[in-house]
């Protein structure tokens, strides 16, 4: 479904990617891990056209869209959680949600209602301000703005960064129905053991390249790049 090959990546003369390669398969959960600022936010934003490629291939169901602007990689089922949620703050929640609400082909699966479903929270709040919201209901709404795209698949960038616990326990509970609901999902967090319960499979980059990738097994199992790499 979504294939990056050798993507290299710069900010001005600062080069951060370094040849990163990465798929996921339709139906699958797979993680980016790393340490801040290996260059993880960086794929995120040349996948999604927030940041041209030096080189390198980004490929949905095999057609080229390397450099495509963001628009065109959402009407191509592509959502995503931004980093710091950036919900529109002046808008409802329910304005936020019919913002981004797309039915590609016919009815989608996520409407409103689906969408309130999930997080019936949101519902008790439709009425509010994005930015009377908290932090968790934010992510909540971030999370459900994305999927009112009706998307194949869902990428979410730090997706439970600065939540209290027992929020975290519930957007990961949330993200597992959408597992459930068939949608692939590429997910950056720092809470390795969640992630590998969670997900297929992992993708560690270091400094700007690949270095290790394996199953949620193997990832428990080898001391060595949970040490070096993630620092847990």
């Amino acid at each position: 479904m979504l294939r990056i090959e050798g993507l290299e990546a710069a900010y001005g003369t600062s080069q951060i990617l370094f040849g990163i390669d990465l798929a996921v398969e339709a139906g699958e959960a797979v993680t980016l891990l790393g340490r801040n600022g290996m260059g993880k936010t960086t794929t995120i934003k040349s996948l999604f056209g927030l940041l041209r490629p030096l080189k390198g291939r980004i490929l949905i169901d095999g057609e080229d869209f390397s450099g495509a602007p963001p628009h065109r990689i959402a009407q191509r089922g592509i959502g995503l959680v931004p980093e710091g949620r950036q919900v529109f703050p002046t808008l409802t929640v329910e304005e936020n949600l019919i913002a981004t609400a797309r039915q590609p082909r016919g009815p989608g699966k996520w409407t409103l209602a689906s969408v309130y479903g999930l997080f019936p929270r949101l519902k008790e709040r439709r009425g509010n301000m994005g930015n009377q919201l908290s932090g968790g209901e934010q992510q909540m709404l971030a999370i459900g703005r994305a999927l009112m795209t009706n998307p194949r698949l869902v990428v979410l960038d730090e997706a439970t960064e600065g939540l209290a616990p027992l929020i975290r326990d519930e957007i990961w509970s949330c993200l597992s129905q959408i597992r459930r609901e068939g949608e692939a999902i590429l997910v950056i967090d720092k809470n390795v053991d969640k992630l590998a319960r969670f997900a297929d499979r992992h993708v560690v980059i270091e400094k700007g390249r690949v270095v290790w990738t394996g199953s949620s097994a193997a990832l428990m199992d080898d001391p060595h790049v949970k040490a070096r790499f993630l620092h847990v």
